[in-house]
């Protein structure tokens, strides 16, 4: 189906049984929904009711040339305009990565539409330590990304060689496959341009309200992106029941990963 937010069309894909407790999930970078294809079954077959869409700058949903578009206030209303156009109050949240970002957001400033959060591989927006040296160089590319052009170039050159190797993704030759397909490379990115100028490593984060909804984290031992720390801190910042899972031997795409081990906690979790 497609839904409209803000007149941005939306691709989004329905499984399970139409009246089970619904649940959003929200792929990041460089994804599509296509990264939560090992959860549909064994999810759906617990009767939860699965919504998923490709977010906006990538896949089959629009891709707005504006940076501006891809702002975290404006990324967190997309799932709540999925809400509205399936008559649904509220819905558990699963995000991993930039979509753990937009999760975090959306149970943070719409948190009677959010039943339950749990996110993957990122932690709360201020777990962030603007001194901290080794959350920088995790972090490098992120300034990379910053350089319009450079960094397309940088990344897909030689057959995206550089792509390749820095984020490891575990089925990196089909995510190229739609980056390339569905023209996504640069509205990703600017996912970043929007949300994270160089100025952040040296500013404090953001002083949020305290998440009000029953959360899990996941984060996999192996993450290139960042450590437990930030995962683990997250708990300070949540008003409600906290549960985190370490994960051991899978990276930042522990969905991919470590279906198995996901797949058990997150049904543990939303079907309690």
């Amino acid at each position: 189906m497609q839904v409209d937010s803000g007149g941005i069309k939306l691709n989004v894909e329905l499984y399970g049984p139409e009246e089970g407790k619904p649940v959003l999930l929200l792929h990041g970078f460089p994804d599509t929904g296509r990264v939560w294809s090992k959860q549909i079954a064994p999810l759906t077959e617990a009767g939860l009711r699965l919504i998923v869409p490709d977010q906006r700058g990538y896949g089959r949903s629009d891709k707005p040339s504006d940076i501006e578009a891809y702002k975290i206030a404006t990324l967190a209303a997309d799932p709540v305009a999925i809400l509205d156009q399936l008559g649904l109050e509220k819905a558990a949240v699963v995000g991993h990565d930039w979509g753990a970002n937009v999760a975090w957001s959306m149970a943070t400033f719409a948190p009677q539409r959010v039943d339950r959060l749990a996110v993957l591989s990122v932690g709360h927006p201020s777990v962030r330590r603007p001194g901290d040296i080794l959350e920088r160089q995790r972090t490098w590319y992120m300034l990379l990304f910053a350089f319009e052009e450079i960094a397309e170039r940088w990344l897909s050159d030689n057959e995206w060689t550089n792509f390749r190797n820095l984020f490891q993704h575990p089925d990196a030759d089909a995510v190229i496959a739609d980056l390339e397909a569905s023209e996504s490379l640069t509205p990703a990115i600017n996912w970043y341009r929007a949300n994270f100028h160089p100025r952040v490593l040296i500013q404090s984060p953001p002083e949020l309200p305290k998440i009000t909804v029953p959360t899990m984290g996941i984060w996999g031992s192996a993450d290139f992106n960042a450590g437990d720390e930030r995962m683990t801190a997250s708990r300070e910042f949540i008003a409600a029941p906290w549960r985190y899972e370490r994960l051991n031997g899978p990276g930042h795409w522990p969905q991919w990963e470590a279906p198995d081990e996901v797949n058990r906690h997150l049904l543990d979790f939303l079907t309690a």
